[in-house]
Parts: structure tokens; sequence; C-alpha cells
């Protein structure tokens, strides 16, 4: 991908993973529809966030006023902070994303680190070509999806039940 393409696609986290949870989702969340605020479950999510790992000296750090990084543990890895795994691809895709971000800004060598404190789980996540392939994809992806006119038709899913979008999708 070159630099100007770069410019171009580059959003943020959130974009990211509803990318992969739900085209509907990132389409209304892009066309500034945030209902997240009236979720309980984003609301036990940031309670976790804040009461978790509070002994690291560095918590979330902005970038660019576009990428918000959890935490950075030591000098080479960047820790993504979930409430559990049922989304994990979309977590990973979030945070390989940050991690391709970095890279593009002349940060390398970093390792990403999924934490789930709740399942006292841990998952290492590495940069390689091919995730570096996928983050490309995903970016060009979700640039396509902004510019529909209306947002996607999708399926119910069982995520969808504790979606913030739920009512507004399927009322």
């Amino acid at each position: 991908m070159t630099d100007e393409e770069f410019v171009e696609l580059k959003t943020n986290g959130v974009k990211v993973n509803y990318y992969v949870v739900c085209p509907r989702k990132l389409w209304l969340y892009s066309h500034d529809i945030r209902l997240e605020k009236s979720s309980e479950r984003v609301e036990l999510g940031k309670m976790l966030h804040e009461r978790s790992y509070s002994e690291q000296p560095r918590r979330e750090l902005m970038i660019d006023n576009l990428i918000r990084i959890d935490l950075l543990e030591g000098q080479d890895k960047v820790l993504e902070i979930k409430y559990s795994q049922r989304m994990k691809e979309a977590s990973q895709l979030q945070i390989l994303y940050y991690l391709y971000y970095l890279k593009r800004l002349g940060i390398t060598g970093l390792t990403g680190e999924l934490r789930f404190p709740k399942e006292r789980r841990r998952e290492t996540v590495e940069l390689t070509e091919e995730a570096e392939g996928k983050v490309e994809e995903a970016l060009r992806q979700i640039k396509k999806i902004e510019k529909l006119p209306k947002p996607p038709n999708v399926e119910f899913m069982p995520i969808c039940k504790r979606c913030a979008y739920c009512e507004l999708c399927w009322g």
C-alpha cells in the first residue's frame, strides 16, 4: 500500500473492529450514529478496562487523534484489553491494525497482546506479511462500506441481541 493510499484509508480501531463484527454497525457508526453510550455491555467493558492492569504505568495512548492503544508494556508490547473472547477475530484485526499503523509511522519490532482479564487469558498477536495484507484489505473494504448510500443489509446473528444497535436494526 502506498503512503498516499494509507493516508486516504487510515481510520480508527473501532471501525476496524466493527468491520469484522457487522458491516451495518460499521456503516451506522461511520455516519455518526453512536448508540454505545446507552449500552450496558459497553459500560461493563469500560469499567473492566479502567480497573484491569492498574499497576501498568502507561494507559490509553492516543496517536494522531485517531487510534487509542489501551496499554504499552515495556518498549515492545502493545496491549488491547477486551471483555471477552467472543469477538476474538475482530479484536485480533484491531490490534493488528494498531501494529500496522505504528509500523507505517516507523515504529517496528512491536508485538501485540490481547488480554481478557475476566477470563484470565492472553493471546499474542504478530504483524506478519499475511496479517498486513488482511489489514490493508480491511481498510479498503471499510472505505467502501462507509461510502454506501445506506447501511448494508445483514442477516440477524446471535450477537445482535447484545448489540447497542439491536433496536435500531431489528426494532
